[in-house]
């Protein structure tokens, strides 16, 4: 097997607005932490080339997927089924995906941003050589905790203790998954490590530019071993927290460090345990598929906006009241939703599942936010002797809440679906896992 690895800085200048944590509050950065980057890394084995690009955003719009694809075949003759586009979920970089209300994007940085991302993938292309792979699943505790279905946090004195846990820990990812590359002389070429954890250490009162834990993680180690690339591969964090999150900035950026260090910590430990693995074959698989969703006729939409309007047209609105700002972001939703509908299109846009094949690991992509239960299921049912289930693949179209939370309700199943202007999911537990097996199986 042949393996290549490259990144490119993607920061945006300071000023841009930050992207996640309420509608409309207008974070705009003060300064950079830490670079954002977009990481590639290319893999070649009898004719077939494969490139995953990590990116420390939050998300990608299909249009930013399409043309760094466009771009990477222009250069490289690679058909779009063998280009991966992921993102690390970072709350604490610029907006590049389509939301409504939760960052406003800057043109010039979007604009540029595709040919970036490209120039990643291209560059890893070019340095293929000889490698051979070694892979380790080890233990990576006192990080996330289930936002979901377990109590938050504690003081910063405690949470930050050595042996903090989660009353839940079986709820979250409690090891990461490490893997290496290494020149025929032992050199490390670059790695990859894979944890399912929102990046929220830092949060809507913190306005640095930086790559969250799993940012800082990864360059501290690519620092320790000079010439290596590593990437972080997001799992399933749609239901999993940090546990400091959501406190005041100064406390925040202490704490980024510590977790950051724990991470770092796990992702040694896998690079030390990490086997030689035989990789006789890479493959790549994609399924596009639709998930059916809960559509509302269009007299029960009028109603929910003429409710929104309500509150937006009241006499004592406030654009200060955070109650407003949601209703104007379901106000924008609602009228997208409809004019849609009465033009025909259908509620159930087709959705990308994306699948690598590196020997007996398997990666399967989708661009949602998971829940740990998703994961859990299609673990348990795959073949392939590791299966790694990664979010925020090739674009993000919100929320895949499991069917416990879906049925409850509420940011995951409701309001999310607003944010990227899109219908409520119907079934996305079942839906999902049965598709990403499928895809699993397409790949061996």
């Amino acid at each position: 097997m042949k393996a290549g690895f490259a990144k490119i800085d993607i920061t945006p200048r300071v000023g841009v607005e930050l992207c996640g944590f309420g509608p409309f509050i207008q974070r705009r950065s003060v300064g950079v932490r830490d670079r954002l980057w977009a990481k590639a890394a290319a893999f070649e084995q009898g004719g077939v080339t494969l490139v995953l690009v990590s990116c420390d955003l939050i998300g990608l719009s299909p249009s930013i997927v399409r043309r760094v694809r466009e771009v990477v075949r222009e250069a490289t003759g690679l058909k779009p089924e063998a280009v991966m586009i992921h993102c690390t979920h970072t709350h604490s970089g610029p907006c590049a995906a389509e939301y409504h209300g939760w960052g406003e994007a800057d043109p010039p940085y979007l604009e540029t941003l595709p040919q970036r991302i490209a120039a990643a993938c291209v560059a890893a292309v070019g340095k293929l050589q000889e490698a051979a792979l070694a892979y380790a699943e080890v233990p990576c505790e006192g990080i996330g905790l289930n936002r979901e279905y377990d109590s938050i946090g504690g003081p910063i004195e405690a949470v930050l203790g050595e042996d903090w846990r989660p009353t839940k820990p079986e709820l979250t990812d409690t090891t990461c998954h490490v893997l290496t590359l290494r020149k025929p002389d032992g050199d490390l070429m670059g790695f990859l490590s894979y944890f399912g954890c929102h990046p929220v250490v830092c949060c809507h009162l913190t306005r640095y530019i930086h790559g969250d834990f799993v940012g800082v993680a990864s360059n501290l180690i690519e620092a320790e071993n000079p010439g290596s690339v590593g990437l972080f591969l997001q799992g399933a964090q749609g239901d999993v927290n940090t546990c400091w999150a959501h406190r005041p900035e100064k406390e925040s950026l202490a704490a980024l460090d510590v977790i950051a260090a724990r991470y770092a910590r796990a992702v040694r430990s896998g690079m030390a345990a990490a086997e030689p693995t035989d990789i006789d074959s890479v493959s790549s698989a994609q399924r596009m598929t639709r998930f059916s969703r809960r559509v509302p006729n269009l007299e029960v939409l009028r109603q929910m906006l003429d409710q929104d309007l309500a509150l937006l047209r009241a006499p004592d609105a406030s654009d200060e009241d955070p109650e407003v700002r949601m209703a104007a972001v379901r106000a924008i939703a609602i009228r997208e939703r409809m004019a849609a509908l009465g033009s025909g299109q259908p509620p159930d846009p087709p959705v990308e599942l994306h699948g690598f094949r590196l020997g007996p690991i398997s990666l399967l992509g989708a661009p949602l936010e998971i829940f740990q239960a998703i994961k859990n299921d299609v673990k348990d049912a795959a073949k392939s002797p590791v299966t790694l289930v990664m979010g925020i693949t090739n674009g993000d179209i919100g929320y895949a809440p499991d069917r416990t939370a879906a049925s409850r309700g509420g940011y995951a199943a409701d309001v999310v679906p607003m944010i990227v202007g899109e219908f409520p999911f119907a079934d996305i537990h079942a839906e999902l896992v049965s598709e990403l097996l499928g895809l699993e199986k397409g790949l061996r």
